[in-house]
């Protein structure tokens, strides 16, 4: 058995953030374990944000988070730069600094050879590198179906976090990376073909657009993850009391989406996604039910959505009195 020869994809029953559990079952699951706040807790369970804030100090804040999951590429390299990415980007989504991180893994050390767990690995690591965050450790089990993350710790300031619940009506809506990426992880996985923009943009950090966030006064924000865009938006509104109107047109999209969700390469983790925002969500006539699966599209590294606006980042949208989500 070679490095070579293996199709870590095939080893997974989804991709990537594709592979969450569908969200109404999640906050079932959670719904009696809220509520556990403090003085200094700035930030729980409540309102299923990035990650947690608690203040140790007037001036600091310590961030947690924790998040992994099933190959979205075969590439076991690409794999880690992009579990690591996915991983550090709650992080940046709350306006934080990483400061330290530890590996997640599980391997099936019986069918999977072990170095390409060091090339998962050698990948996670070069990106912590990459936001000067130090890798100091971690946990792995024995698992049929391989898995990677990382927990990471950060810091930031209490005065100046993104949260999920601070979306004020008017204020404009941007979104600092393209979607498509679920659509295209799960054409890759079927067919073996390889989408280098894909690739690209979830490896991308968005420490740059947190800073740019954080600079033009943003309180609201938060990455576009498994829940996808339309999903990840109704837990904004729904946590800050407003709705919000989604321009489909301004959305940036991956190169080769359209064709692959003509295709057919949509995702069971999408369809539930969009299933699940359908009670709160309206559309125009003009909007298609494909445009609609790919607002809902399960990413997995995505850009942060931002509720203000970002020089050089494209609009998509607005916040408005109301509730749920509008699409025009």
């Amino acid at each position: 058995m070679t490095v070579a020869q293996e199709r870590l994809t095939s080893f997974a029953h989804g991709g990537g953030c594709a592979c969450k559990i569908p969200p109404g079952e999640l906050e079932e699951a959670v719904k009696g374990l809220t509520g556990q706040s403090g003085p200094d807790v700035l930030v729980g369970l409540d309102d299923g944000d990035d990650a947690s804030a608690v203040r140790v100090r007037d001036d600091l804040a310590v961030l947690s988070t924790a998040d992994f999951f099933t190959p979205v590429v075969d590439d076991a390299y690409d794999w880690g730069r992009i579990a690591a990415a996915n991983a550090l980007s709650d992080i940046y989504a709350m306006g934080g600094t990483p400061v330290t991180a530890i590996n997640l893994v599980g391997w099936p050390r019986e069918k999977l050879p072990m170095e390409l767990l060091t090339e998962v690995l050698r990948g996670g690591l070069d990106v912590a590198a990459q936001a000067k965050c130090p890798v100091a450790g971690g946990h792995s089990i024995d698992d049929p179906e391989p898995k990677y993350g990382m927990a990471v710790t950060g810091i930031a300031h209490p005065d100046q976090l993104m949260r999920n619940d601070a979306a004020e009506v008017g204020l404009p809506l941007t979104l600092t990376k393209p979607i498509g990426v679920g659509i295209l992880n799960n054409r890759h996985k079927q067919t073996g073909e390889y989408f280098d923009d894909a690739v690209a943009t979830m490896t991308e950090l968005n420490a740059e657009a947190a800073r740019a966030a954080l600079a033009a006064g943003v309180r609201a924000a938060t990455d576009v993850t498994g829940f996808g865009l339309l999903g990840h938006l109704f837990k904004m509104c729904r946590a800050s009391g407003v709705g919000a109107v989604i321009d489909a047109a301004a959305v940036p999209r991956l190169g080769g989406v359209d064709d692959s969700i003509a295709a057919g390469y949509v995702s069971g983790g999408t369809r539930r996604n969009l299933d699940w925002v359908r009670p709160s969500l309206t559309a125009d006539d003009s909007v298609t039910e494909d445009e609609l699966f790919l607002l809902a599209d399960a990413q997995t590294s995505g850009g942060l959505l931002v509720v203000g606006e970002i020089p050089g980042q494209p609009v998509i949208g607005e916040i408005v009195v109301g509730s749920g989500v509008h699409v025009r």
